[in-house]
């Protein structure tokens, strides 16, 4: 069951279910702007406003594996921070190096360094929808965003995942990664519970959180998360 959140004071809340909008292509309790057909003489560039989903949860919680399956079926590009990151950290960039001291730390990345990769991959993609996945993840990087992008997020997806799911899974995943190892994740959680939280915190108190239960299939996941996506349309 997919929750949306008014108010998160333990980050745990009554649930509430998502009303369609009969008229309005997205629902005016989690828009930072409700999207209507174009009219005549609006401009093209208001238009072309780029539709903004985070998706946040721990490391494990399942949010890139649902991440893939809500661009497939609703049509969104998905962007991948860590996998920015770890684009960036291959490269011959300055980054790169200052980038895999980091993720092998379990540490977080600057925020300008980050956001600016977004910006980039959102000004270079035809696609107008997108779902950036495991950012923000701190407080700063949400400032930084909405600093350097000049807008919030329309909506947060949060998948939530008890801690011991959650190490299973990375551990479990074998995809080779510098930071897939149980002292990094555990470490990565550390850092998860003490500054992300406090960002889905803030985006809950604003009416822009929904909260899923990442436990079970993949496929039991995704029934929960689709009808939130299926009201945009």
């Amino acid at each position: 069951m997919w929750r949306r959140f008014t108010s998160l004071p333990l980050f745990f809340s009554h649930l509430q279910q998502v009303r369609r909008a009969d008229e309005l292509k997205i629902c005016q309790a989690f828009c930072t702007e409700i999207v209507k057909p174009p009219v005549e003489g609006e401009s093209n560039s208001r238009r072309n406003i780029p539709f903004v989903a985070f998706v946040l949860g721990g490391p494990g919680s399942g949010k890139g594996t649902q991440c893939l399956k809500i661009a497939e079926t609703f049509g969104f590009d998905h962007i991948g921070a860590g996998d920015l990151l770890r684009k960036e950290m291959h490269s011959d960039s300055e980054n790169g190096a200052m980038i895999q001291k980091l993720m092998k730390e379990g540490s977080i990345a600057p925020s300008e360094v980050t956001v600016k990769l977004i910006k980039k991959a959102i000004e270079s993609a035809e696609n107008r929808k997108f779902l950036i996945d495991g950012f923000p993840r701190s407080e700063e990087n949400r400032v930084a965003y909405e600093r350097i992008i000049g807008a919030e997020p329309n909506f947060v997806l949060f998948f939530d995942c008890p801690e011991e799911v959650m190490v299973k899974r990375v551990l479990n995943r074998n995809e080779g990664r510098v930071d897939d190892n149980e002292h990094t994740v555990k470490e990565r959680l550390k850092v998860y519970k003490a500054i992300t939280l406090p960002v889905a915190n803030h985006y809950a108190k604003k009416g822009k959180l929904y909260k899923v239960d990442g436990t079970g299939t993949q496929e039991e996941i995704f029934e929960r998360v689709r009808p939130i996506f299926a009201s945009l349309s």
